[in-house]
């Protein structure tokens, strides 16, 4: 997050040839994720104004048979009423099924609908594909890197 007393400042030269320059260019893939989306799932998200902040738990779900809502909190670095929110939507649309956990009956297990777990699938593994190409062809160490810079300005977005 920016200090709130300093104003911003302009990247230095460097700053835009290693990072910033390349920004636009992946904004494009995130503009077509509806345009990517199966026509059913389209409709769903816009018949229940379902946004990217639901699209994030869609993957969540495509990996597990099943999670509760703070793991799925966790998993996204989001707090448990928003998680909670966020499921509670994707539950009134369909796309998920809540359950009471039988081992903790103060838990709510979160998986994705039956009905709608091929289409889920199909989607996410569509939108991953780049990415975890980008992952594969990385080393150990530079993943690691990777990953940690996406996570920290994903939170510095978030909280901006």
């Amino acid at each position: 997050m920016t200090d709130p007393v300093s104003p911003p400042r302009l990247p230095r030269p460097e700053e835009v040839r290693e990072a910033l320059g390349f920004v636009p260019l992946v904004e494009a893939y995130f503009r077509r994720a509806q345009a990517e989306m199966p026509d059913r799932m389209r409709e769903i998200f816009r018949s229940h104004g379902l946004t990217a902040r639901h699209g994030a738990v869609i993957p969540q779900l495509t990996v597990e048979s099943s999670l509760s809502v703070s793991e799925l909190a966790d998993r996204m670095g989001v707090s448990l009423p928003t998680a909670s929110e966020l499921v509670g939507d994707l539950s009134r649309a369909g796309l998920v099924e809540r359950r009471e956990d039988p081992a903790d009956r103060r838990r709510t297990l979160v998986s994705l609908a039956p009905d709608h777990r091929a289409m889920v699938e199909g989607f996410v593994a569509l939108r991953a594909a780049p990415l975890l190409r980008v992952l594969d062809n990385l080393s150990p160490s530079d993943r690691q890197g990777f990953v940690a810079g996406l996570i920290a300005w994903a939170h510095e977005v978030r909280n901006w």
